[in-house]
C-alpha cells in the first residue's frame, strides 16, 4: 500500500479545518441528502463527504460505510489532496497504490473509487467520493462532470457552515436594502 503524500499546504489545510471546527461541527442533513443522491445517481452502495486531518479521514456524511472515520494511511481520499481534478481508481486490486489496502482486502472491500476534491479557502480539505464493491471499466466525462458538480455543492455548503453570525447578519442587511 502506498501511503498518501502530505501536500505542501498541509499546515494551512489543517488550520482551515481547525479554525472552522469542521471535523466536530454538528450533523448536517443537507450533506447526508447529497451523499444519498450521489450514491443513487451512480448506482453505488457507498458514498461519502470526507474531510482529512493529520491523522485520519472523517465522514461528514456517509452512505453504506459502517464507520465514521478511518486512518489517513489507508484513505483513498487523502491521495486526492494532491490532485486538482477528481481521482478515479477503476479497480483497486489492479492499482499498486491500493491493492493491499485493508479497505480493499477487507471490509468494506472497495474495488472502485472516484473522489472529487472539496476546496475551502484555497485548499483541498477532502472529497466527495463514490465507492463500489465491484470494479468499473470506465468513468466518463459525464460522470466526472456530475461528481465535480456535486462536490461544488459540498463546497458551497461548507462556506455556509463556516460563516459567522455577524457575516450572516451583514448578508441579511444587504439583502433587505436591495429589496
Amino acid at each position: 500500500m502506498m501511503l498518501p503524500p502530505f501536500p505542501q499546504d498541509e499546515a494551512w489545510r489543517l488550520d482551515v479545518l481547525r479554525r472552522h471546527d469542521l471535523l466536530s461541527s454538528a450533523h448536517d442533513p443537507f450533506l447526508d441528502a447529497l451523499a444519498t443522491t450521489v450514491a443513487r445517481s451512480f448506482r453505488v452502495p457507498m458514498s461519502a463527504v470526507s474531510l482529512i486531518d493529520a491523522e485520519g479521514q472523517f465522514f461528514k456524511a456517509r452512505v453504506g460505510l459502517p464507520v465514521r472515520s478511518t486512518p489517513r494511511s489507508c484513505s483513498f481520499c487523502a491521495h486526492t489532496l494532491w490532485w486538482p481534478a477528481p481521482l478515479v481508481v477503476l479497480d483497486a486490486l489492479e492499482d499498486e497504490r491500493f491493492n493491499d489496502n485493508p479497505l480493499v482486502t477487507g471490509d468494506p472491500r472497495i474495488r472502485f473509487y472516484a473522489g472529487a476534491p472539496i476546496h475551502l479557502h484555497g485548499v483541498c480539505l477532502g472529497t466527495l467520493c463514490v465507492l463500489d464493491h465491484r470494479p468499473w471499466s470506465d468513468f466518463g466525462d459525464a460522470e466526472m462532470r456530475f461528481l465535480r458538480g456535486a462536490s461544488m455543492a459540498v463546497e458551497e455548503r461548507l462556506i455556509q457552515m463556516t460563516r459567522s453570525p455577524q457575516a450572516e447578519q451583514g448578508v441579511s442587511a444587504a439583502e433587505d436594502r436591495a429589496a
